[in-house]
């Protein structure tokens, strides 16, 4: 597609016997949110790990704005504006929000992280930290220690860090994961907003949330895609009943 942001062309990951990639072909286009769901063991964390950098496929091409970037860092793709949450927060808990965020934002301009506390004085660093802080709504929290935010404020905060790379496409892996009606409905909000500065690839488990955000979903069943549609489709998509969404989909 002319308009797609990701390309994710024919990628297959094997360990040993077991193959948690299989011809994995999918793509995220400008504005949208495209969720992938699938059941616990699908190859879900694989094929994210794939995107990311984390790892390496054994076969297929990953195309980020069109150029190839199957063989990139973590580091290079996050240059060119793959910007990632974590299922699992990789926030530094003993620094403040502000702190955090501008860590995020010297990472952007590739600065090292021995320079940090002098930086923390740079006036176009703190002010694209303070910008991103303000767009995910935790201004009041600027100065809190991280440890001290609310589970849903974490969140939020990944999101501010992944902000000040300037991201061209967001890759979020399970953003509800231990939040509570509340907290996953105001993080639904956020998103829907979210996808007017950059397209969110969305791996979730919360199908509310899902059904409510997503423009179109793909379904990974013991690491295939099995089916790839707009809610509706895939609502009532027989294989992904059977395979998945069970008493969910109705």
């Amino acid at each position: 597609m002319s308009d797609a942001v990701l390309n994710i062309l024919n990628i297959s990951k094997s360990f040993g016997a077991l193959k948690a990639s299989d011809d994995v072909t999918l793509d995220v286009r400008a504005g949208e949110i495209h969720a992938l769901i699938g059941p616990n063991g699908a190859g879900k964390s694989t094929l994210i790990a794939q995107i990311a950098g984390k790892l390496k496929p054994d076969t297929g091409k990953i195309d980020l704005l069109g150029m190839d970037v199957t063989r990139m860092s973590i580091a290079e793709r996050a240059n060119l504006g793959l910007g990632r949450t974590f299922q699992i927060s990789e926030l530094a808990m003993a620094y403040t929000v502000l702190e955090n965020v501008m860590l995020g934002a010297l990472g952007k301009r590739g600065g090292a992280f021995r320079f940090f506390k002098p930086v923390m004085k740079d006036a176009e660093l703190r002010e694209r930290a303070e910008s991103a802080i303000e767009r995910v709504g935790l201004s009041q929290h600027m100065n809190k220690v991280t440890s001290e935010l609310s589970h849903g404020q974490r969140r939020q905060l990944e999101v501010a860090v992944a902000l000040t790379l300037e991201p061209k496409i967001f890759l979020m892996d399970e953003p509800m994961a231990g939040m509570g009606a509340e907290g996953s409905k105001m993080l639904t909000s956020f998103l829907d907003e979210l996808r007017g500065q950059a397209p969110i690839l969305l791996v979730e488990h919360d199908m509310d949330a899902v059904f409510a955000l997503a423009d179109r979903i793909s379904v990974l069943v013991y690491g295939k895609v099995i089916a790839t549609g707009s809610v509706d489709y895939i609502r009532n998509h027989d294989e992904v009943r059977r395979a998945y969404l069970g008493e969910e989909a109705a």
